[in-house]
């Protein structure tokens, strides 16, 4: 049995189109309907882009807001994400849909919707790419496509070692 790594596929292309799909029709029928979309940067960029699409499909064409956090040190603390892009008055008495790659701790998530309401945002809806076991998220989600396991995962947005986001799905690395 050797000890190496390879990549498995966890969520290909195919299956990520349709759960986007999916999303993009609940939040379409929610009320209160989103009337800006808040991607966090960078790991949601991708998901961002492909909802948005979806969503304007469905007669949602929403404008954009990218708010960029960095999670550092302790990730289990919201106070531990720094902010490098904060949310401008676009926000402001507006209902949000927050738009992240991964929920794991949930820190950077529950950082973007305390820095949201702040700036003035009525709601915050929040949608993920994939919703990770943890047992003290600090916030939920409205909307996962994908729940997984422990493992790391990259691509479809999210970096392994600052590679790897634009693999068109979501991977992960298994040793034989």
């Amino acid at each position: 049995m050797s000890n190496q790594a390879h990549e498995t596929v966890l969520f290909s292309q195919s299956q990520i189109a349709v759960r986007v799909a999916d999303i993009a029709d609940e939040i379409a029928a929610r009320a209160p309907k989103p009337d800006i979309v808040v991607p966090i940067l960078q790991g949601a960029f991708v998901f961002a882009a492909d909802l948005v699409r979806a969503l304007a499909y469905r007669g949602l064409d929403l404008p954009t807001e990218f708010l960029w956090l960095r999670a550092y040190g302790n990730r289990e603390r919201a106070g531990d994400v720094r902010v490098l892009v904060a949310p401008s008055d676009i926000v402001r008495g507006r209902n949000i849909l927050l738009i992240d790659g991964v929920l794991e701790s949930g820190a950077t998530a529950a950082r973007a919707r305390e820095l949201l309401l702040e700036a003035g945002a009525i709601s915050v809806a929040f949608a993920v790419a994939v919703r990770k076991p943890h047992p003290h998220a600090a916030i939920a989600a409205d909307h996962v496509c994908f729940e997984a396991g422990p493992e790391f995962l990259y691509g479809y947005g999210m970096d392994r070692s600052g590679l790897a986001r634009g693999l068109p799905d979501i991977r992960i690395s298994v040793s034989d």
